[in-house]
């Protein structure tokens, strides 16, 4: 019998953590018949191509899912973010997806999402403490 040691790692290798990913990809994509997430990125870039903003999502079993979503404060308020939620969602209903979903936290976008049709599906309270996170879905049309 071989024996095997569980522990935790106070300093995570990289390669350890790329690893972990890379094995649950895997797995997934053999319950999902070959299907991996497609990633999409959208950027805000200034003038001189310093990047001042973006998106990071992927379309995967059906659904888009917004993984983040961050604007400089420099460029907040400015309708960037719709910018680029339009875009992913554009890009979804491209490759045939027609659903979304994203996560928040109650001191983050809620509002925002919302505003864009974005609907709560589930409420985590205390996550972080005093507040809340938010799961929330939307029916892509294009």
């Amino acid at each position: 019998m071989n024996a095997h040691i569980v522990k935790l790692e106070e300093t995570p290798d990289g390669g350890d953590m790329q690893a972990l990913v890379k094995g649950l990809t895997a797995y997934n994509a053999a319950q999902a018949n070959g299907e991996t997430p497609n990633y999409l990125v959208a950027t805000v870039k200034d003038d001189g191509g310093k990047l001042v903003g973006g998106l990071l999502g992927a379309t995967y079993l059906g659904w888009l899912q917004i993984q983040v979503v961050w604007l400089d404060d420099s460029v907040r308020g400015l309708g960037y973010g719709s910018e680029l939620m339009a875009i992913a969602e554009r890009e979804a209903l491209r490759r045939g997806v027609q659903n979304a979903f994203v996560e928040t936290l109650s001191f983050q976008a809620l509002p925002f999402y919302e505003k864009l049709g974005y609907t709560v599906f589930s409420r985590l309270a205390d996550f972080p403490p005093g507040g809340a996170r938010y799961a929330l879905t939307k029916k892509l049309e294009g």
